[in-house]
């Protein structure tokens, strides 16, 4: 009787271990947010996982595992159990040459910093919401550590709703009486003079200069509203005074727009810089609401779609179960298309008003992702508001951009059986 029971067992692991856990991200997935969370924690406990690019909505496929199982029940993923022929069976229909899907290997959980004051700011911010509402553990990092060198130790980096130019968000003209512009200007200078820096300006190229340094050495950049064009017009104006008087103390060169020099900048060119303080505009990269003639119940923009085998990357960042995505607003909501660098690769983009909305582009050994708007579920965020909930929003399409970018640092190209 013994030995039948232990024959049994050992019967009953040798299926479980030649069985796959499948977890579709089409539309039939309860939670596509959480389901990149699981694919994070399988790569932390040293398991690899394919990422099985435009099968079904870019579904995940790993060995059978009790304990992953569980954690799929906790956090509300949907899963299949299924055989090893039944895996075969989808690696052999994904290695058609007819068909357009590839497999990419996760293998090595990316380290993710978000560059972020340590304070309280008045608003949300679109990526630590869904790192916090995935699961996904990430590090807040500011200038003190970029400055001491920090970067090379992360993988990913995001940065926050952030201001390059030491112009405060161009906040002034409704907020500079606000305790907390008040307060948040004062730990600027405070931070500058600390690192040995006249001006937030000249600080905050530093940290530009070293940012952009971390990608080209191999890092991963994601950047979303104003750290977009901020960062770039703050590269491209290198060496020159943007800033007026209630910014930095002193005029800005009234001549500083002819002295751009636009190779710097990852993504833009020709762009002109706003002069006016007033105006909560840092050029006309962006389009403004006067530009765009759209509405919420018209406002989508549509994801290109990609050869899996050939263009892997793009084809990674533009993983969703639907490519038509709502459009939503930001200080920087979308950038015009005349005034994106020709090697620069359109993602996603509002065909009816030329708007790009999501960009990617290369720099060095690295790579760099550009997404316009403030929060993919708050159409017209305003400064105050509560954030999102995401408990409400777990199949968004607009989020899901943000965690393809997150798994892209773990992704290796796997080779099909012959």
């Amino acid at each position: 009787m013994r030995y039948r029971v232990l024959v049994l067992l050992m019967l009953v692991l040798n299926v479980a271990q030649a069985n796959r856990l499948f977890i579709p991200m089409d539309a039939s997935q309860t939670n596509h947010l959480k389901a990149y969370g699981i694919a994070y924690w399988i790569l932390r406990a040293e398991t690899e996982v394919d990422w099985l690019l435009n099968y079904r909505g870019g579904s995940f496929m790993c060995d059978y595992n009790a304990a992953i199982q569980n954690e799929l029940l906790i956090r509300g993923v949907s899963y299949e159990v299924i055989s090893e022929a039944q895996a075969n069976q989808i690696l052999t229909e994904m290695a058609s040459p007819a068909l357009n899907y590839d497999i990419m290997k996760l293998e090595k959980y990316p380290k993710i910093a978000v560059y972020s004051p340590k304070s309280a700011q008045p608003w949300d911010d679109a990526v630590t919401l869904v790192l916090t509402y995935a699961e996904i553990p990430y590090d807040l990092i500011y200038d003190d550590e970029v400055l001491a060198g920090n970067l090379p130790k992360y993988d990913w980096l995001h940065l926050h709703h952030e201001d390059f130019t030491g112009q405060y968000g161009k906040f002034y003209s409704s907020y500079s009486s606000a305790p907390w512009y008040i307060e948040q200007q004062r730990e600027a200078e405070e931070m500058a003079r600390k690192h040995g820096f006249t001006k937030v300006s000249q600080l905050k190229l530093a940290i530009a200069k070293r940012i952009q340094e971390f990608v080209a050495g191999g890092g991963f950049l994601f950047a979303m509203c104003s750290a977009t064009d901020s960062f770039d017009i703050a590269l491209a104006a290198e060496g020159l005074d943007i800033c007026e008087r209630m910014f930095d103390g002193d005029p800005a060169d009234p001549h500083a727009q002819n002295k751009l020099d636009y190779s710097r900048a990852l993504a833009f060119g020709g762009f002109r810089i706003s002069r006016d303080p007033m105006q909560y505009e840092f050029s006309d990269i962006d389009n403004q609401p006067s530009e765009r003639s759209l509405r919420q119940d018209n406002d989508y923009f549509t994801l290109f779609e990609f050869s899996a085998k050939w263009d892997p990357i793009p084809t990674m960042l533009t993983q969703n179960h639907t490519k038509i995505v709502p459009g939503f607003y930001g200080q920087t909501t979308g950038f015009k298309k005349r005034l994106i660098k020709s090697e620069v690769l359109v993602m996603g983009e509002s065909k009816a008003i030329s708007e790009a909305k999501y960009i990617h582009g290369t720099l060095g050994k690295g790579f760099w992702t550009y997404y316009g708007g403030h929060d993919p579920e708050d159409y017209q965020h305003q400064v105050g508001e509560e954030p999102t909930d995401l408990n409400q929003h777990p199949n968004s399409p607009g989020y899901r951009l943000i965690l393809n970018n997150i798994l892209f640092p773990a992704a290796k190209k796997k080779k099909q059986k012959t």
